[in-house]
């Protein structure tokens, strides 16, 4: 009888070959256009060979103005199709599935003078307070995520995943620790949400009933006035009704303490075990968890316990993008990944992408 991690999943007219996830992890090897190259290929490819189910690509802006980092990938115009479905063909020969996921750092955008997000905050001491986006901008930006998605489908993506934690624009706006209007976007957990159900139905309306749309969300903000896990587990049954078709809960905010983010250096099980159970149980969508991931026997527990459907990881792919098609043949050994964090500066600041202790 096959292990259940290695049968395969439906999500729409998606068939995921197995119960692993690429999470979307952000790879800082592109230039200032933001369009696909070699290098970023060769990372995809590379978990394509490793046996991941799902690959989720690294966060995409929508709109120049939303843009996190310099080497950013790019879904704000149509010059990102054709490097896209060069890649995208190559993955589905190895039987692979990928969805691109589309972003919007919001207040916590790149260029100071663009950063824009529900209300006025500041990222960082170093930097001026964010200006709030009219209703206006929020409607053209809801039209901005849904021609990415119709770019995502023209280019051949399975689907499309839309970030909506970690502190992203969309975040942003379900967060009260961020979002203090007073209009229809701010004030009750429903207004909060309007803004992402608005992206979701747009994006529904403009790819049709049968292309994946996913959404990454947070289990919480671990912050005193952010999004709880109870405004999870609401969101979640209106975004099923909306038409989304999984759901990948992640957890905290750049204002939440370290140790209860996403990236966290302490060894520990899974991550958000306790809203992944209630948000399974209050829908009818796979549920994708993410965090904390690092042996087999704890992965196929988790799914076999009707935590999760599928598990997604980040931090043990960087360092062995060949982990899952290990554990399929028979080692069994844990993730080499020991959450030392040395990853991540090398890919922020555009030097490389890998575990400087891979050998």
């Amino acid at each position: 009888m096959a292990n259940i991690l290695f049968t395969p999943v439906k999500i729409n007219t998606m068939t995921v070959p197995n119960r692993f996830v690429r999470s979307a992890t952000h790879e800082g090897v592109l230039g200032p256009d933001g369009l696909w190259n070699r290098r970023l290929e060769e990372i995809l490819i590379g978990l394509a060979d490793g046996e991941v189910g799902l690959i989720v690509s690294g966060h995409a802006f929508v709109a120049p103005a939303g843009r996190a980092g310099r080497n950013q990938a790019s879904a704000a115009t149509d010059a990102c199709i054709a490097p896209w479905a060069e890649t995208v063909e190559k993955i589905h020969r190895l039987e692979s599935r990928i969805v691109l996921q589309l972003a919007h750092a919001g207040g916590f955008a790149l260029d100071p003078e663009t950063a824009a997000g529900p209300s006025p905050f500041q990222a960082s001491s170093r930097r001026p307070s964010c200006r709030a986006l009219s209703s206006g901008e929020i409607g053209q930006l809801v039209e901005q995520f849904a021609e990415a998605a119709v770019r995502a489908r023209e280019a051949g993506f399975d689907g499309v995943q839309i970030h909506a934690a970690h502190g992203y624009l969309l975040s942003q706006f379900l967060s009260g620790h961020y979002n203090r209007r007073t209009d229809e976007y701010g004030g009750s957990p429903e207004n909060r949400s309007r803004f992402l159900c608005e992206v979701v139905a747009e994006i529904r309306r403009a790819v049709g009933p049968a292309f994946p749309v996913l959404v990454k969300i947070n289990s919480e903000d671990f912050v005193a006035d952010g999004f709880q896990a109870a405004d999870c587990v609401e969101l979640c049954r209106k975004l099923e009704t909306l038409g989304v078709d999984a759901i990948e809960l992640s957890g905290g905010v750049p204002a939440a303490p370290p140790e209860l983010g996403s990236v966290r250096a302490v060894n520990g099980g899974p991550y958000y075990v306790d809203t992944a159970c209630r948000v399974r149980s209050a829908v009818r969508i796979p549920v994708i968890l993410v965090g904390g991931f690092r042996e087999f026997f704890t992965c196929m527990e988790t799914v076999t316990k009707g935590v999760c459907d599928l598990i997604s990881l980040s931090r043990p792919l960087i360092r062995e993008p060949e982990l899952v098609l290990r554990w399929h043949t028979g080692e069994m050994a844990p993730a080499a990944c020991d959450r030392c964090n040395g990853c991540f500066r090398p890919i922020v600041a555009g030097r490389s992408f890998g575990c400087p202790r891979r050998k």
